[in-house]
């Protein structure tokens, strides 16, 4: 939409913990995915693709051929889970031979760095776990597993926060990955590269695992759901080397909407394939929150048909690239380093030497991201984009956690330098500015402890675009063209010519 003329653009931004009108100048163009048509009747939509998936015997058939298998009645009821059989799956190379304390589901779901339906009215799992006991699991067989990958762990009260209270009074256990706890984790196999592969232990030696999720927009996998429940979800740091290692992330090919000969979607497969789901249950949703898709079924065939699904209603078509760029954190933007998706998205509708705008809802206990984030943050500060990603690319580098989030700041410098780059979160400590890629928001205006989270970021977004213009004008001699990314990450610009599916 372009608004012509000298009237301002109006636009409401809504996030995790507050929501605000923006006063943008006139001429803005704003940047909007299409809406996809919302699921009426989500729990009957989750059952008819459970009862009808893509690409395996249904549900209730693999639930009876597990169950059977174990030496249990299929739709038996009983309050403690059933021996399982020595022989029902092969061991892992390096797991303890045989099932340990009986018959066990788990039934992965993504943690808070997702907004993915698992409660309320539209919610997903309930109507899944109703179907594992209808299906003879007892509930204290089925443990919901937070692919938490390298983020940090989550209490249980964290987790159930995030599910159907239904889920809670059925009696089903929760369980947290935790990708630095050695004892957690089982050996499963090498990559074609030569990584060794650490798996959640409790997913490997489940007798019937689900993997449950969201397929969006992602920045290096190219989209997420599917095979990334695993890797990253339910591996060790040392793992995710060929997923996030250097050379992947420079890669052109690891980018947004791109699986066809994208090494971080082929590690993933890869990985993901020394354990494979028996069965996936995958939703594409709109910007509203509410599903518009729900695909079950085998982990890739599944996976695809939702990814045809995203790519249909999620890119952009870019008529022209603009000299300002306004974005936000969206649901994804919990600190300071999911909030670089945003970034890393916006950018690409930025001219080389623009301006991009960005404005997150920090709600993560700490609003910037790990230590190693942090540490890297600062040497990337130090030594400037073009050093820091020659050392991690150096042979004397080690691997280490989230030095890929900072390596995809160093790319994104080197098409908009820092002083071009405008980033507030009402969360952050004014200190903590100093180590983050851009220009320091200054100080809080006068009454600042009046106007709330709102009123923060909506002075700071008028603030930052004003100075922006103001700058680029004075630069180029011209009015700058302005654009606001209404879906923040979710959405993708792409050039005409470039858009897939």
């Amino acid at each position: 939409m372009v608004d012509d003329g000298n009237v301002p653009v109006n636009v409401h931004l809504k996030l995790r913990s507050f929501e605000t009108d923006l006063v943008l100048p006139p001429g803005t163009d704003i940047l909007r995915a299409r809406e996809p048509e919302a699921v009426r009747d989500v729990e009957t939509a989750v059952f008819e693709a459970l009862a009808s998936p893509i690409g395996t015997p249904s549900l209730a058939d693999l639930c009876r051929e597990v169950l059977t298998r174990s030496g249990r009645m299929y739709g038996e009821r009983a309050s403690e889970p059933a021996a399982a059989s020595e022989t029902a799956r092969p061991a892992p190379p390096g797991a303890a031979a045989g099932r340990r304390g009986g018959l066990s589901a788990a039934v992965v779901i993504s943690d808070n760095t997702r907004a993915v339906p698992y409660k309320g009215e539209g919610g997903i799992l309930w109507p899944l776990v109703e179907s594992l006991l209808r299906a003879g699991f007892p509930a204290g067989s089925i443990t919901l597993l937070v692919a938490t990958g390298t983020h940090r762990v989550l209490t249980d009260e964290e987790i159930w926060a995030l599910v159907d209270e239904r889920v809670r009074r059925a009696g089903v256990q929760v369980r947290c990955h935790d990708a630095a706890d050695p004892a957690g984790l089982t050996f499963v196999g090498r990559t074609d590269a030569g990584d060794d592969v650490f798996m959640d232990t409790a997913y490997v030696e489940a007798d019937f695992r689900i993997l449950t999720g969201m397929v969006e927009v992602h920045l290096m996998a190219g989209v997420s759901g599917g095979r990334k429940s695993i890797c990253p979800g339910l591996v060790d740091v040392r793992s995710v080397r060929g997923f996030h290692g250097p050379a992947t992330v420079a890669h052109s090919k690891a980018t947004a909407l791109v699986l066809e000969g994208n090494p971080s979607h082929e590690v993933a497969l890869e990985i993901a394939g020394m354990a494979r789901p028996d069965f996936i249950l995958n939703v594409t949703t709109r910007q509203d929150g509410r599903v518009a898709g729900v695909f079950a079924g085998d982990m890739e065939k599944a996976h695809l048909a939702a990814v045809e699904h995203v790519r249909s209603f999620v890119q952009i078509p870019l008529e022209r690239e603009y000299d300002v760029v306004v974005t936000h954190g969206g649901m994804v933007g919990i600190n300071h380093y999911q909030a670089q998706k945003a970034c890393d998205i916006a950018a690409k509708a930025v001219r080389t030497g623009g301006y991009l705008v960005v404005v997150a809802d920090t709600t993560e206990p700490d609003p910037v991201g790990t230590g190693s984030y942090r540490r890297l943050l600062a040497l990337l500060k130090e030594l400037g984009p073009e050093a820091l990603i020659a050392k991690l690319q150096s042979k004397d580098w080690e691997f280490v956690h989230d030095q890929w989030g900072v390596q995809e700041w160093a790319h994104l410098l080197r098409k908009i330098p820092p002083e071009h780059i405008f980033y507030f979160s009402p969360q952050t400590a004014p200190a903590d500015y100093a180590a983050l890629p851009g220009v320091d928001p200054g100080p809080l205006p006068a009454g600042a402890e009046d106007v709330g989270p709102a009123g923060l970021a909506r002075h700071f977004v008028e603030t930052a675009v004003a100075r922006a213009c103001e700058e680029s004008q004075a630069a180029s001699g011209r009015v700058p063209a302005v654009a606001y990314l209404a879906d923040g990450p979710h959405g993708v610009p792409v050039a005409p010519g470039a858009v897939t599916g």
